[in-house]
């Protein structure tokens, strides 16, 4: 009875390794990929530029993709289903579109390969005073802000009258009429009547009234050029995004002339967010700023100020709160669209390796077996050793087979299915190559391993941590207590 649960103890322990190994594996190639693309950090700066700069504009479509446009405008309920997935490639909306990827497809072949959201790195420190705050090159803000920019320009003051001496001011034109003051219309002496006060004419008043009489209209521009005051044209400063960059940039290092960042502490979000509004004024002249450039971050940080109070210690607090939150939903959003990519890396690694599970567990309690017939192998003589006739090849020598059987035990023969394996020689001869193609698609095909096949892709799916748990549980291994002992 100890004997046969010791063999299914060694069965459990054998599996759960074999899992944990391509477990680690899965997750090894998943975080090359990761690293080698920059995904983690164009994912962090593709919404840090959303949330801060707004919505972008559209490139120009090509060619291929108008074509598909059309293609699945005319199949009609087919197309919009076909569009899901396919909504990161196609064209933008009038609105704009997020940077962020909404699809798979999107996080892995859009964003790896498409426009790079990330700032460029700049190897100097945080500069002590900072460019104006602008529109992002590529943001729908700054699309929207060249006609208002094209608009103010036109708008020029009326010439001077010919004749009139340099500098003199315009005439005015508004609802004061100049009437002839005999009446007659002869062009002769005139006087201007203030509509507020007829009997008052122009040339009799003085120059504070002067210097308060407007034209229609002059209010308003006056108001727009004061609110726009703080935010240079698209070009001539930075956005948002870049200036927060700049609070970072100490601590970063270059990725292909990119940042590298792939993590922002909720605090040090704060602390930048504060030092961008004390450069620029204030909370509320941000804010201002923020809104007219249509920012998204505008909600949520009047949000903030409101709840504050105006106690920049609370408001401190509540942006950090706010960026933590945001975060962790980034965190869960990020690990939504990993997991398709670690179940096709799981299936690929159960098929290069075909790794049959019930096979492996049944190779397991042979292998066990095995060994307690070669330790009766004294009392039994050659008799024992007829289980390991299957496992010799024709003409083999029994103790020979005995000895390369024993020294192969079944965990190690988990790798032996890979259609190339490779064996190290005790000689000089170094690694020995094998190409194992057609057996390794002979199990593939085999209808008979696909219910094993689906075991390990569904086990390794669990990821190894929650094997690496169930390997401590069984062999009873304790995790290592850090900190400090109660004394």
């Amino acid at each position: 009875m100890i004997s046969l649960i010791s063999y299914y103890v060694d069965l459990a322990i054998g599996l759960i390794l074999a899992f944990l190994l391509l477990s680690l594996l899965v997750s090894g190639l998943n975080e090359g990929i990761v690293r080698l693309l920059g995904i983690r950090s164009k994912f962090l700066w593709a919404y840090l530029r959303d949330t801060l700069d707004g919505a972008e504009t559209g490139e120009k479509a090509s060619l291929f993709i108008r074509m598909l446009e059309r293609l699945l405008d005319m199949l009609k309920g087919l197309g919009r289903r076909l569009r899901a997935p396919l909504i990161d490639l196609l064209p933008p909306s009038s609105e704009g579109r997020s940077r962020l990827p909404a699809t798979v497809l999107g996080v892995f072949a859009k964003l790896p390969f498409g426009a790079d959201p990330r700032p460029a790195f700049s190897p100097l420190p945080a500069p002590s005073v900072s460019p104006p705050l602008a529109a992002a090159p590529d943001s729908v803000a700054a699309e929207q802000a060249a006609p208002a920019a094209d608009a103010g320009q036109a708008v020029q003051p009326d010439p001077a009258p010919a004749g009139a001496p340099a500098g003199a001011a315009p005439p005015a034109a508004g609802p004061a009429q100049a009437v002839p003051a005999d009446g007659v219309g002869d062009g002769g002496v005139t006087a201007e009547i203030d509509p507020a006060d007829p009997a008052h004419g122009a040339d009799q008043a003085d120059d504070e009234e002067r210097a308060s009489v407007t034209e229609p209209g002059q209010e308003d521009v006056a108001a727009t050029a004061e609110a726009i005051s703080e935010v240079a044209p698209p070009g001539e400063g930075k956005s948002m995004a870049e200036l927060l960059h700049e609070r970072l940039q100490e601590i970063d290092h270059s990725r292909r002339g990119k940042t590298s960042i792939a993590d922002i502490p909720p605090a040090r979000f704060a602390v930048a967010l504060m030092e961008i509004a004390t450069e620029h004024g204030g909370v509320e002249p941000l804010m201002r700023d923020l809104d007219q450039l249509k920012s998204p971050l505008y909600r949520p940080l009047k949000a903030v100020w409101d709840k504050a109070n105006e106690d920049m210690e609370a408001f401190r607090r509540g942006v950090e709160e706010w960026f933590d939150g945001e975060m962790q939903r980034l965190s869960m959003l990020y690990k939504r669209y990993v997991r398709w990519v670690v179940a096709l890396l799981s299936l690929i690694v159960t098929l290069v390796f075909s790794m049959d599970a019930l096979e492996y567990g049944k190779t397991l309690l042979n292998d066990n077996a095995y060994r307690s017939a070669v330790t009766a192998f004294g009392q039994s003589g050659e008799d024992a050793l007829k289980p390991f006739q299957d496992q010799c090849a024709p003409g083999q020598d029994t103790y020979t087979c005995v000895t390369d059987v024993l020294s192969t035990p079944a965990f190690v023969k988990i790798f032996t299915n890979a259609p190339v394996s490779v064996t190290m020689s005790s000689g000089d001869a170094g690694p020995q190559w094998e190409w194992h193609g057609g057996g390794w698609w002979d199990r593939l095909s085999s209808p008979g391993h696909w219910p094993g096949f689906l075991l390990t892709l569904v086990a390794v799916l669990f990821g190894a941590p929650f094997w690496w748990d169930m390997f401590r549980r069984v062999t009873g291994l304790k995790s290592r207590v850090t900190g400090s002992t109660k004394q």
